[in-house]
């Protein structure tokens, strides 16, 4: 029976999604091609050998669009008949772009799929693709006509559904620095990150090395003084049981990056001389309310595990995706998985979330953990607009 193992992972330093930010000055299909040479470099493999590159990417559009993962591809120097394709799952984008990878070499239908992602918020600014129209329609509308609200409220929502204080995100956020910083002091990011070379503000070019939204020194006094980033009196009027809690500092930022998997068999990994790291054991992917909208990181965690015939307790390591501290802290509660085994090296509040990279850059970071920890299962979740979440679970191969 074929199965899907990852061989091989890396991903580019994290940078601030702005103008000025330390990755601003790389276009978003060299940051992505950096990942692509650097990942078969790695492997030792010929990249004529890669039957397909599925990138996921949110904002395809300005310098993200037509098809980024080809066009990367054939930046990195892979033969021009490498195909590839972009994928839009929202924040989950590649992760479901390594869940395709993982389907396609399970079924037989291809050997070697490299599973990535990148997202250049500071060149192609959130939001880049709908400006200006309407993503929804009169038959959208008419299922619901109070409206969507954005993505900022529906963590303050979470916050409030699940009585989570402002003490407690502020808290959950100093750790997530707190475990970055660590994790980059302790060596624990240095087999994955691929440095890359960027043009800075001055002219010049620097060679970017670390993830630049990490701040060691963050605590919850200094959190404590951020102001409420969604504040808005028409939604307090909407849904009076906000009280405003989320800030900046327990939010992600806004970020650049680009990660990247190659993905293959047993089998073929054996041919080619390649050691599997993690075998991708099951995938999934559910929807739940899309008000709420962050919220099916619960549900794709209880049907993951059924799949898998796990238990929580069987699980080593989680990743639950911090785009906001109030959706991992509702997560735990549900799950009441404890912290020590979630988000052990920081995560996109530290770390940073750069959207369509997200997934994939979990994933890299998830895989070498579980080295790290002689963790034997692990298990990926990340919420995504629209109400939707993925969610893998990885076992760790030796």
């Amino acid at each position: 029976m074929r199965d899907a193992v990852v061989v091989e992972a890396v991903r580019t330093p994290v940078g601030k999604g702005k103008p000025g930010g330390s990755l601003s000055g790389v276009h978003p299909v060299d940051l992505l091609a950096a990942t692509l040479e650097a990942l078969v470099e790695r492997a030792g493999i010929d990249p004529a050998l890669v039957d397909d590159v599925v990138a996921g990417c949110v904002s395809q559009s300005s310098e993200q669009a037509a098809n980024v993962a080809r066009t990367a591809a054939l930046a990195a120097g892979f033969p021009e008949s490498v195909p590839g394709t972009t994928v839009d799952r929202q924040c989950g984008s590649s992760q479901q772009a390594l869940s395709f990878a993982a389907q396609a070499v399970v079924s037989g239908a291809q050997d070697l799929v490299v599973a990535a992602g990148v997202e250049s918020m500071s060149r192609v600014p959130m939001g880049s693709s709908v400006r200006g129209a309407d993503p929804g329609g009169e038959r959208f509308a008419a299922r619901y006509p109070d409206g969507m609200v954005g993505q900022g409220v529906s963590a303050e929502l979470i916050a409030a559904r699940w009585d989570l204080s402002r003490v407690r995100l502020d808290e959950y956020a100093a750790l997530s620095h707190q475990r970055a910083a660590s994790a980059w002091a302790d060596g624990r990011f240095d087999r994955q990150v691929v440095p890359v070379k960027a043009r800075q503000a001055d002219g010049s070019v620097a060679l970017v090395t670390t993830d630049e939204s990490v701040r060691p020194g963050t605590d919850v006094d200094v959190l404590s003084r951020l102001r409420p980033a969604f504040a808005d009196d028409a939604i307090a009027t909407r849904f009076p049981e906000i009280d405003w809690r989320v800030t900046p500092g327990n939010s992600s930022p806004l970020n650049d990056g680009a990660a990247a998997l190659l993905v293959t068999t047993s089998d073929k990994a054996r041919e080619l001389g390649l050691t599997p790291r993690a075998r991708i054991h099951t995938t999934t992917v559910i929807g739940d309310d899309p008000l709420l909208k962050l919220t099916a990181v619960i549900p794709a965690t209880a049907r993951v595990l059924q799949r898998a015939g796990l238990t929580l307790d069987e699980v080593d390591l989680f990743e639950v995706n911090e785009a906001f501290a109030s959706v991992v802290l509702a997560w735990q509660a549900e799950t009441g998985v404890s912290t020590d085994r979630l988000n052990v090296h920081g995560g996109g509040i530290s770390i940073g979330h750069p959207l369509g990279a997200s997934g994939a850059r979990i994933a890299t970071t998830l895989v070498d953990a579980m080295h790290d920890r002689g963790a034997r299962y692990a298990l990926q979740t990340m919420c995504e607009a629209g109400g939707l979440a993925n969610a893998t679970v990885f076992e760790r191969l030796d």
